[in-house]
């Protein structure tokens, strides 16, 4: 597949500040160029407004609605609205003129930067160009499809982390509703882990903070595995608040990054004119995988300081009243090697027991992580060990004090609490059922791995994905595209083109639907959707723009519609899709904590849902107490001449959707298909910068290749590599996963640099 991007990216070294003048001329530059002067300020003041929309790119949360700025939005934040409120449309026409063939040449930037898609297409069974099909059409052949299923369970419902609660809910009823539990989503690829984590230790799979906890409680903020500066650039106006409060920051990454450098946050006179802010007051330059043994290390010197001198540095209190578990916990801590831990974790003693210090000296703690904890192999494991960290001291339920894994798309939270799990619970199912008067299946289905590896094996018919890009968010390329080709019959409910709408069945369809940007109007009148953010929050989101086309359709309409073409009107999906005040009924008579729904999310800023360990300190655990665990450090082992790669996103993208080809915070401009290494590594490897070299991983079934990738000298721990997602993904197995939680292991590839079997000329054919 060819790729647009330049062949020769250059690299100019790591910055050490975020956002500032750059973020503002950046931000204006991709905006006007998308949607133009009139159309940017108009949607842009909208942003994260109570009577606004919610930004369609990460879940980071907003201050109260009294305390927010008039341009609550982040330069990505801006890619992600413009990108979706594009002027540019993919019409009839477009797919005339351009093949399957054709299209599979181009990369995925090019695919959805042609703009968006206008009206239902379809493709026939040999077809080489989608063609236009109606919505009734349409409806009617999926119906046909599954209803003419051997087994409800060859079916396969796919939900992306944007999907509002109202169209998450009614999907997964329409699946329930059919017989089948395969609910997949992006948090099986993303905080999987950390929800096994934390229901295994606390009862409660979420974080346990509020927006105020940092800002305005926290003494210490430790965030680990994540960069707020590209991932959640809003965070760091949060982090900027809690330091001039006086609290501190620990940053534990394995790569350098601008965010926990000096903030020039863009709407202060310091940020634009003066220094900025600095961040980080220490960073821990965790080696890839060594998070696990990190925290061991700090849990073992708090045991070594309270052994020390009795009361000093445990809260016994806590530990004797809500928690179990803790005596076999600190036996195990006990018996580790303090050395030994440093080295797994790439962080000498000394640096440990420096942070040690800060963390005695805090009466309120907060842990924040995203994916560079959880997709590892040792994930939940690593989770729990935080866990631990925090019971110590009794940083949970309290003010300033928690778990926060931060989430990193708008409401993948939702979606879980909606319903959408292969797994929900038997007192879930029992609510629904009483509400709709349908059994429920009860048999757990299939997450994201276990679905590629069902329609790998010929044990999937039809495919439906409800928004995402699926086969470029997955691991492991070749097999997850040739999987999706094994179906039947695939569907995706989408606003633009991408990869996964070329990888498509015998038969597929691809069904345009509203953006978040855009106005929803119904039978009853005008409509609004609500999201959960990664603090809880449930509030209202309301588009304002004019849709791009009279035949765009919500998601919630296209589930609801699909589900009175199968099933009749036996749920009162008319009704749902006219009046999404009546799907937030039914929400509130089956989710708990969503009693008076309308009432409470229709005031601004919503509310926040219950989290019993935050509110009460009691947990939903089989014995009401919180649980220290048991976790033996590990870490990958890496042959010698072989590095460690970890995935990582460049400052221009936002999960898979990539909006330009320079990533200004590292220093990369004009291409993605670098590889960044130590130059230690570099000196025993015989390369140099500017090299080409093929990246090479290596699994227990067989090896898998990434070509052409040019060398980039950079700060990363000795050993550990760095390139991005999703060009990364070719190299991960589909059996490389976390440990219980079964997320793809895409942080942590075993890999060997190889020169090149490309040459600079080919090098552009390749994507």
């Amino acid at each position: 597949m060819a790729a647009e991007q330049p062949a020769d990216p250059t690299a100019s070294g790591p910055r050490k500040s975020s956002a500032g003048v750059h973020g503002i001329t950046e931000s204006a530059r991709y905006s006007l160029a998308e949607m133009g002067p009139k159309r940017s300020l108009r949607t842009l003041l909208k942003v994260n407004q109570a009577d606004g929309f919610d930004c369609p790119s990460c879940a980071w949360g907003e201050p109260d609605p009294e305390h927010r700025k008039t341009a609550e939005f982040c330069e990505n934040g801006v890619k992600a609205v413009a990108w979706e409120a594009t002027r540019k449309r993919v019409d009839t026409a477009f797919f005339a003129e351009h093949s399957l063939a054709d299209l599979r040449e181009r990369d995925g930037h090019w695919l959805e930067s042609q703009g968006r898609l206008v009206r239902p297409m379809h493709l026939a069974p040999g077809a080489t160009h989608y063609t236009p099909i109606s919505w009734d059409d349409a409806f009617a052949l999926i119906a046909e499809r599954l209803r003419g299923l051997a087994d409800p369970d060859r079916a396969v419902f796919y939900t992306s982390g944007r999907t509002s609660n109202e169209a998450a809910f009614l999907y997964q009823l329409l699946a329930r509703r059919l017989g089948t539990n395969n609910l997949p989503d992006c948090s099986n690829m993303c905080h999987e882990s950390s929800g096994a984590a934390l229901t295994e230790a606390l009862g409660v799979g979420k974080g346990l903070i509020s927006y105020a906890d940092i800002t305005d409680h926290a003494d210490l903020v430790l965030v680990v595995g994540q960069n707020p500066g590209t991932s959640h650039p809003r965070m760091l106006t949060a982090l900027e608040q809690a330091k001039r409060r006086g609290a501190r920051v620990i940053a534990a990454n394995p790569l350098p990054e601008a965010g926990f450098g000096r903030f020039r946050n863009p709407q202060t006179a310091r940020g634009l004119a003066g220094p900025g802010t600095k961040l980080a007051d220490r960073r821990l330059p965790v080696r890839v995988g060594g998070d696990l043994a990190l925290f061991a290390a700090l849990n073992r010197a708090l045991i070594d300081r309270e052994d020390a001198r009795p009361g000093s540095a445990l809260d016994h209190d806590f530990i004797d009243r809500h928690c179990e578990g803790f005596e076999e916990a600190a036996a195990a801590w006990r018996a580790l090697d303090r050395s030994r831990l440093a080295t797994m974790a790439g962080v000498s003693r000394r640096a440990i027991e420096d942070c040690v210090a800060d963390v005695l000296a805090a009466d309120s703690v907060v842990v924040c992580w995203a994916m560079g904890l959880t997709q590892h192999r040792n994930a939940v494991a690593t989770i729990r060990e935080i866990v631990n960290f925090l019971l110590l001291r009794g940083n949970i339920g309290r003010p300033g004090a928690g778990p926060a894994p931060i989430r990193g798309h708008s409401n993948v939270q939702g979606d879980r609490t909606m319903g959408i799990w292969e797994k929900m619970p038997d007192t879930f199912l029992d609510a629904l059922r009483d509400e709709f008067g349908f059994e429920p299946p009860r048999a757990h289905g299939l997450d994201t791995v276990d679905s590629i590896r069902a329609m790998r094996d010929g044990e999937v018919d039809v495919f439906i994905g409800l928004g995402g890009n699926f086969a470029a968010a997955t691991p492991d390329t070749e097999v997850t595209e040739a999987a999706l080709a094994n179906c039947a019959l695939t569907v995706h409910i989408a606003t633009k083109p991408n990869r996964s709408h070329l990888c498509h069945g015998t038969e597929a369809l691809l069904l345009p639907c509203l953006g978040r940007t855009e106005r929803d109007r119904q039978a009853s009148g005008d409509q609004f959707v609500t999201v959960e953010d990664t603090m809880a929050m449930v509030h209202a989101s309301r588009g304002r723009l004019l849709p791009g086309s009279p035949h765009l359709r919500s998601e919630v309409a296209i589930v609801a519609g699909l589900g009175q073409a199968l099933f009749g009107d036996d749920l009162g999906w008319r009704a749902m899709r006219d009046d999404y005040a009546v799907i937030r009924r039914h929400i509130e008579h089956v989710v708990p904590g969503f009693h008076a729904f309308e009432q409470r999310v229709r005031r601004p800023g919503g509310f926040m849902l219950p989290r019993a360990p935050r509110d009460s300190r009691t947990f939903p655990t089989p014995t009401g107490k919180a649980r220290f665990t048991v976790n033996p450090p590990t870490a990958p082992e890496v042959p010698p001449g072989h590095l460690l790669l970890t995935t990582v996103r460049s400052h221009d993208q936002f999960n898979t959707t990539v909006y330009g080809f320079d990533d200004r915070y590292r220093g990369i401009k004009g291409g993605r298909r670098v590889v960044f290494l130590n130059r230690d590594d570099l000196r025993d490897l015989h390369l140099h910068d500017g090299d080409l070299v093929d990246l090479v991983s290596v699994n227990p079934d067989g090896e898998r290749r990434a070509p052409a990738f040019r060398v980039v000298p950079y700060p990363t721990p000795r050993g550990c590599a760095a390139a991005y997602y999703p060009e990364a993904n070719v190299l991960v197995a589909l059996d490389s996963t976390a440990e219980i939680s079964n997320t793809p292991a895409t942080k942590s590839i075993v890999i060997r640099v190889e020169p090149s079997r490309t040459s600079a000329e080919q090098r552009t054919d390749i994507s």
